[in-house]
């Protein structure tokens, strides 16, 4: 059963309007590839709890992709990535700057935002739903084609990736 329609419903059409049809993602870094597509999951799960009955089979099925991830994110390289995140905000601030907001909070270990249940959580001691223009926001970052064309493994951040891996093998 769906809410009465609401401003989430909005920003979730904007979200599945997206495409990558263009780029070439079998050339993408593996690991940022993953994250890049969790992030867009955790942005669907959230805007989903907020747009529809949260017994609604679109939230029953996110919650199984939740127990899948949890395994997969853990595995090889992919273990390395908050810390990579820090990494950059520490060693090229700049390059730290220009990610997308949600990876910058999520993944900064100074910071109390994390994945709760999945679901996204700025400030954990906010009992406010996330403001539909924070979604917005998010998926306009995620989807600009400079972040989109760091992702490749040649691309300015699959390098700095690479040069932070080296560093742990």
């Amino acid at each position: 059963m769906l809410l009465e329609n609401n401003e989430y419903h909005a920003v979730l059409d904007k979200l599945y309007s997206k495409s990558l049809v263009l780029e070439s993602v079998g050339d993408f870094d593996p690991v940022l590839y993953f994250y890049f597509m969790d992030t867009l999951a955790h942005i669907d799960f959230s805007i989903c709890i907020l747009a529809f009955n949260y017994h609604n089979i679109r939230n029953k099925m996110n919650s199984e992709y939740l127990r899948w991830r949890i395994d997969e994110e853990e595995k090889g390289d992919r273990a390395y990535f908050p810390e990579f995140i820090n990494w950059l905000k520490e060693e090229h601030r700049e390059k730290f700057d220009s990610l997308p907001e949600l990876w910058r909070v999520i993944y900064d270990k100074k910071k109390p935002a994390s994945y709760r249940s999945f679901r996204i959580v700025i400030d954990p001691d906010d009992n406010q739903p996330t403001p539909v223009q924070s979604f917005s926001k998010w998926i306009d970052e995620f989807f600009e084609l400079k972040f989109v064309r760091s992702l490749y493994k040649d691309a300015s951040l699959g390098k700095l990736f690479n040069e932070f891996i080296t560093t742990k093998h």
